[in-house]
């Protein structure tokens, strides 16, 4: 018995570390029950949710689209339209389009067409990261981060509000022509504000996942080639992106998008557009001025915010119409601007961004190596489509009969972004969509070794691995092998090659060397394994979900074959491998398809022309999930270097310093793929097998592109933001308090001079609550300014305090006739319901005397306590406390219903009781309301026993005075109501019935 039980205790001590991982991941949903998505634009933002009841919606603000504008003064901020209306109160302090700074140096020369775009702003220099900041006062400075960061928690605030719980998880879209950099400044940003982003989506991306999702049913076999062109108000991305259904291995056949081909232009869109607009308005006003010796426009910031407002809103009406009137009221020194402008010259105006639309959609085509013929549909996406010399020009490029217009351009990317949001959330469960994202940028690895010439001179040769292909599939993970290192060494990850990229577009791109790698603790792990033979220095890459670049661990590993002891295995082995195989971590032989990471490992080999070792090339292959070695046999000694690749998995899984420790699980799986058991004797003469030992290796990054954050600044600016966001609360509810006192006062002063007011109230309260209310008025218009959230509530509450008489009185007075209605309803009501429960016959009665006395009782008490208090309140003054109370009422309702809700449910309930038997074994007569089923029901006696056999029947038991009976109720269905029955039952059978059962 004891051995049974320590067989059993490995499975039972798995299910409870079972238990315990669902019980965690329970506490965890309860905390992420609602995700959001972000889609930053250039001008606005969308925000969309998903929680419990609401798939997928937009969330509104009164402005219905919140825009991507903050104003920062000493001692308030604003968002979204009320920052924009302050852009032209106070232009300097009012932010906007700041992402283009997002990730680039001082040299940038975005960071020049920023200046010359928007003079007003100022910007500072920070040394350290050679970045540009916004300088609005001397104390007051931001970085375009924080600024970022700012909005990322207001747009929390609106799902919030929306939602009604708070959220934590979301996904951000940004533009699929983001490079590293700026893709981890977009992460530090929601890193300050608190979020926990699930993945940065490019946002070319996630309108093809809406599109796809919506049309799901439409997604087959046949691939289907779809161009999306987006142009939106700061850039331009064409993306070519392939639908079509795959076979998954866990959920079988579902629909895929696959992106193809990607195009973009940093710089074109509707802000340019608008710019040039400005710029013409701006030369018709100095030019209607020109004889009155004015200022030129141009240097007045808020003159020139007015007319990019103007030039906004006129660009859109042009899109309709042939031509506009721009007006502007007092645009400078009280003068007001009035002039007519046309299409035709708007298009004159933007002739040469019109000439770059085609541009995108030809870097798309090249770099998914596809022709117009084979693309099915064009369809637009973003605001700045609208404008109709845009849709010609790109109609005539793509040589299509229409362009699609069939999505919803400013929210596709938004719904696309929160269906991602749930697919990643584990709160969610969602139909599954493949998204397989492409690399815009490539990635190599570069380093130098020394290799030996034929003539035994020494030299350098600089190797170039590359690590992720452009518009290689990502997310991805991927191991390079350095073998020729025996001593610590650096190597480079920089970008690939960008060629596809013109002159202008390389200097904005930034640095194209990444990260510098220095590895330390390489000859120390040699110096400790001396006995093994090295399998080279492994550095694990991952460009995951966000397309961010991260290097996991660097390692050094080690083999060596060793004898195999005939021990059994242990209990804690077989607990191991017990629980491995219950949460699915046990290796099978399929586990290299499952993969959702395909994890690449390249061997770093010779450089070209080198004849060093020609045996050992530069290879690429997949590692599967569990070790393929076959340990039933030794590796020949020559097969060691090529099984090294194949052994990897178990060192990436574990990566720690210990011996791997073979298990039973893995002698299982080498022998699974078809090959019978070995006998037992075979089993006890175990070959030598190879054991694996890992060494970490210390390793230092130095940023080359753009260095984050520290992590002391970080804190500081986090904190700082949460002081922000603090003040702006303390804020908001001192408003509340002075809004609630004010129309407190103005509500109360009016309510005096109302008839229901005055009739409970007299003329001496009247002016004791009129001084009390003139006199506060009077001090919140004098010192309300200065006041506390604390003094204005107390005020709020003394003003309550002094009219709660007055407004107690007058709502018992609206309240009176429908609750006594209701309470008279409900007696009578009762009474008849009494009434009828008396007359059921006694054989047939469910209620006992007690329960019926009770109801009774309480329906003449009820009677008695109205009639008693309608005439005292009768003879009070209108003016004095009332003494019929609608919660007294309330009570006496509830008290009453309380009781004949009892009857009612025991009626329900009650079963009916058995009839009596004559002297002939008949049964007596039926009651009137039994069914016929009831009547011609017929017992089956037992085996050995004849119908005509009387069951035994119970001992009589002694039955209590009518006393005891009054005093303890009897209880259907226990010994007292079958003795009960018995007695009622011995009436005589031909006796007629006066009342049915189901006519209670």
């Amino acid at each position: 018995m004891a051995a049974t039980v320590r067989r059993q205790r490995p499975r039972r001590l798995a299910c409870w570390a079972l238990m315990t991982v669902l019980l965690a991941d329970l506490l965890a949903l309860s905390d992420t029950l609602a995700v959001m998505s972000v889609d930053l634009g250039s001008e606005s933002m969308k925000v969309a949710i998903v929680k419990p009841g609401v798939p997928m919606e937009i969330v509104l603000n009164k402005h219905m689209a919140p825009v991507l504008t903050v104003t920062l003064k000493e001692n308030e901020r604003f968002f979204g339209d009320s920052a924009a209306s302050m852009a032209i109160k106070n232009p300097k302090a009012t932010l906007r389009y700041f992402q283009h700074l997002l990730g680039k140096q001082e040299n940038n020369p975005h960071v020049a067409l920023y200046k010359a775009r928007f003079p007003e702003h100022e910007l500072g220099f920070d040394p350290q990261r050679q970045t540009v900041y916004f300088q609005i006062s001397p104390q007051l400075q931001f970085s375009p981060e924080e600024v970022l960061s700012m909005l990322l928690n207001y747009s929390r605030s609106l799902a919030e509000d929306f939602a009604e719980q708070p959220i934590k998880d979301a996904v951000i879209t940004v533009p699929a022509f983001f490079n590293q950099a700026e893709r981890r400044a977009v992460l530090q940003a929601a890193r300050m504000a608190g979020l926990k982003v699930l993945q940065l989506i490019n946002d070319n991306t996630a309108t093809a996942l809406s599109y796809g999702v919506f049309r799901r049913k439409d997604i087959n076999s046949t691939a289907q080639n779809i161009m999306f062109y987006d142009m939106g108000s700061g850039s331009t991305v064409c993306t070519i992106v392939t639908y079509q259904t795959v076979k998954t291995k866990d959920a079988g056949i579902q629909p895929q998008l696959q992106i193809r081909g990607v195009g973009f232009d940093r710089t074109l869109g509707g802000l340019e557009m608008e710019l040039r607009l400005r710029e013409h308005l701006a030369r018709l006003f100095n030019e209607q001025r020109k004889g009155q010796r004015a200022k030129d426009v141009r240097e007045n910031p808020r003159a020139m915010a007015k007319l990019l407002r103007e030039a906004n809103r006129l660009k859109t009406v042009l899109s309709a119409n042939a031509d506009h009137m721009a007006q502007i009221e007092g645009l400078m020194d009280d003068v007001d601007f009035k002039a007519k402008v046309t299409r035709a010259e708007f298009e004159e105006l933007c002739a040469d961004l019109f000439e770059r639309v085609p541009g995108p959609v030809q870097q798309a085509l090249q770099s998914a190596e596809m022709k117009l013929d084979e693309i099915e549909q064009v369809i637009l996406v973003g605001g700045a489509t609208r404008v109709p010399k845009v849709q010609e020009v790109l109609l005539k490029a793509v040589g299509k009969e229409e362009l699609g217009k069939n999505i919803n351009a400013d929210e596709a990317a938004a719904m696309g972004a929160v269906y991602q949001a749930a697919a990643l959330s584990k709160a969610f469960k969602v139909k599954p969509f493949v998204v397989r994202d492409a690399v815009i940028y490539p990635i190599l690895v570069e380093f130098t070794r020394e290799v030996e010439e034929e003539t035994g001179v020494r030299s350098l040769k600089h190797n170039k691995r590359v690590l992720f292909s452009r518009m290689g599939p990502y997310p991805q993970r991927k191991v390079i092998t350095f073998n020729r290192y025996s001593h610590d060494f650096n190597f480079h990850i920089n970008y690939g090659d960008l060629g596809f990229l013109g002159p202008e577009d390389l200097r904005v791109f930034g640095s194209q060397n990444l990260t510098t790698v220095k590895l330390k603790g390489v000859g120390e792990s040699f110096k400790k394994y001396p006995d093994y033979e090295s399998k080279g220095i492994k550095a694990h890459f991952n460009l995951d979900e966000s397309g961010v670049l991260s290097l996991d661990r660097v390692e050094s590993v080690f083999e060596t074959l060793v004898e195999d002891s005939p021990e059994e295995e242990s209990t804690l082995t077989k607990l191991g491998n017990t629980i491995s195989s219950l949460f699915g971590g046990g290796s099978t032989p399929d586990t290299k398809e499952n993969g959702t990471d395909t994890v690449q490992e390249e061997e770093e080999g010779p450089a070209e022309g080198s004849k060093d070792e020609p045996g050992e090339q530069a290879e690429l292959k997949e590692e599967a999930e569990a070790p393929a070695e076959d340990t039933s046999s030794p590796p020949p000694p020559e097969a060691k270097g090529a099984a090294a690749p194949e052994g990897e998995k178990a060192a990436e899984k574990d990566g720690g310093d210990k011996p791997e420790a073979q298990k039973p699980s893995e002698k299982r799986e080498a022998g699974s793929e078809g090959a019978p058991p070995a006998p037992e004797e075979e089993k006890k003469q175990k070959p030598a097998r190879k054991q694996r030992m890992v060494e970490e290796i210390g390793v230092e990054l130095v940023v080359l592109d753009l260095p984050d954050l520290p992590e002391d600044q970080l804190a500081r600016s986090a904190q700082k933001l949460q002081d922000l966001t603090l003040r702006d609360l303390q804020k908001q509810e001192r408003e509340k308090a002075a809004n609630s006192l004010e129309a407190f006062i103005f509500e109360t002063q009016d309510k005096l001079y109302q008839p229901e007011y005055q009739e409970v109230s007299t003329e001496e309260q009247r002016e004791d609550i009129s001084g009390k209310l003139s006199a506060t008025s009077t001090w919140l218009e004098d010192e309300g300014f200065g006041a506390t959230t604390a003094m204005l509530k107390e005020k709020l509450a003394e003003l309550r305090k002094l009219c709660h008489g007055l407004f107690f009185r007058v709502e018992e007075r609206k309240k009176w006739p429908e609750r006594l209605s209701a309470l008279d309803n409900l007696l009578n009501h009762s009474s008849m319901f009494l009434k009828g429960a008396r007359l059921i016959p006694e054989m047939d009665q469910i209620f006992t005397e007690v329960e019926m006395t009770t109801l009774e009782k309480i329906i003449n008490e009820t009677w008695a306590w109205k009639n008693t208090t309608v005439a005292e309140q009768a003879k009070l003054p209108a003016t004095e406390k009332p003494v019929l109370l609608s919660k007294d009422i309330e009570a006496k309702m509830a008290a009453l219903d309380r009781e004949v809700q009892y009857l009612l449910n025991k009626a329900k309930f009650a079963k009916p009781r058995p009839r009596p038997r004559d002297k002939n074994g008949t049964r007596a007569e039926a009651p009137l309301n039994a069914s016929t089923s009831d009547q011609s029901e017929k017992v089956i006696p037992p085996p050995g026993q004849t119908e005509d056999t009387k069951p035994i029947p119970e001992p009589e038991k002694e039955t209590a005075g009518p006393e005891a009976a009054d005093s303890e109720p009897l209880e259907l269905g226990g010994p007292a109501a079958e003795s009960e029955q018995k007695e009622h039952l011995e009436q005589p059978t031909g006796q007629k019935r006066t009342l049915k059962n189901d006519e209670l």
